[in-house]
């Protein structure tokens, strides 16, 4: 499974390119399939489970050596924050932010592109956390408690580059599908989502649900697929925790589909 989780997780493009969002540059590095062979601890929570996928990704391309990885900042033992990783890519030095985001497309919420994507469960937005990656955790490279940190490591932040590595899984509204984005990348569109009404439009479908981990698995169908019946008993236990899941959908003809059941 740890195989298809990173078969999954190289297979997810980055949310935009180049640096056309907030200025903010994306990492640039090739997917190259290879077999994982590092043991991972299953109970990370999932952000820190994939940055040993990255951390292995990193160590297997020939250009890219990693200097520091969660270097921990504190000042009189209060934790300021966090650099996720500090790699010399062809020699030279680079801070990396490292994201992985699931976001469903709702045109109700604001008024950008980037202001509509939320968090399945509304709990997170994306305008949050690049206003977060721009405004706190990218600047702690240059903060003076930092300072001694990179001190050791040989590094001057004015020498190094900060780039971040966004990928993500954009859901969009099962009624409307068509939505091209202008900024945004298209390619992150992984499924749509649907809503406590909409259920019954899926009537003599096949469900899965996968946990969380398994979120980033490409969809197949050698799993315990369930009916209708099972999968609207455990939706309503779904909507009552108001927790919307990633499931995987297989229609009739035997197409299989991503999608989140909303809550709200």
């Amino acid at each position: 499974m740890l195989q298809k989780r990173y078969e999954g997780f190289l297979k997810t493009p980055v949310l935009w390119k180049n640096d056309v969002v907030f200025g903010l540059k994306q990492f640039n590095i090739e997917s190259t399939l290879s077999k994982i062979n590092i043991s991972i601890d299953s109970n990370l929570r999932l952000g820190k489970y994939i940055e040993r996928f990255v951390s292995f990704q990193l160590q297997s391309t020939n250009t890219i050596s990693i200097i520091t990885e969660n270097l921990q900042i504190q000042k009189e033992k209060i934790t300021l924050g966090e650099l996720d990783c500090i790699i010399k890519k062809e020699g030279k030095p680079i801070h990396l932010e490292i994201i992985y985001k699931f976001y469903v497309y709702d045109p109700s919420v604001g008024h950008t592109e980037i202001e509509h994507c939320v968090g399945p469960n509304r709990k997170d937005t994306l305008i949050e956390k690049l206003l977060k990656l721009k405004e706190k955790q990218l600047p702690l490279l240059f903060s003076e408690t930092t300072k001694s940190y990179l001190d050791k490591l040989e590094l001057n932040p004015k020498n190094v580059s900060q780039q971040v590595y966004f990928k993500a899984q954009l859901f969009l509204p099962y009624k409307n599908q068509n939505i091209k984005f202008q900024t945004l990348n298209n390619s992150c569109i992984a499924g749509f989502y649907i809503s406590k009404d909409e259920l019954m439009e899926f009537w003599g479908c096949k469900f899965y649900i996968p946990n969380k981990k398994d979120w980033l698995v490409i969809p197949h169908p050698q799993v315990e697929w369930l009916n209708f019946d099972a999968f609207k008993i455990l939706a309503e236990d779904y909507y009552s925790q108001k927790f919307s899941p990633l499931c995987w959908l297989k229609f009739k003809n035997g197409t299989i589909k991503k999608m989140f059941l909303v809550w709200w």
